[in-house]
């Protein structure tokens, strides 16, 4: 492997090690493709909950370095420090409704289903 390589995946690591959310994101994408697992999602719908899965944990890395980065140039309160994270935690928050709304248009269909025959 090259270092460069290794520089990534240290940093997926850090990632995961020093942030909770980054934990709890992971876990609950697990969760998702259990689901979509058992279910039987198609490939395609299967393919959209991995963008959005994708998307929710590169918005956390991303904030994850920006507040590193934040807090190295500004190891202080700044009210621009303080704008650099809650726009960068808007953007996870962002990425984590895309993924909710894409769970339940992909999870939708399969559950209805599943609760029909219970009736």
């Amino acid at each position: 492997m090259g270092r460069k390589f290794l520089y990534a995946l240290a940093g997926l690591a850090y990632a995961l090690r020093t942030q909770p959310n980054m934990r709890f994101h992971l876990l609950a994408a697990l969760a998702v493709l259990a689901a979509a697992f058992i279910l039987g999602v198609d490939k395609y719908e299967l393919l959209f909950l991995f963008l959005a899965i994708t998307l929710v944990l590169l918005a956390e890395m991303f904030n994850t370095a920006l507040e590193t980065v934040v807090d190295l140039a500004s190891p202080g309160f700044h009210p621009l420090a303080k704008a650099a994270k809650d726009v960068a935690a808007g953007a996870v928050l962002l990425a984590a409704l895309h993924a909710v709304a894409t769970g339940v248009v992909v999870f939708y269909p399969h559950l209805r289903l599943i609760l029909q025959t219970f009736r």
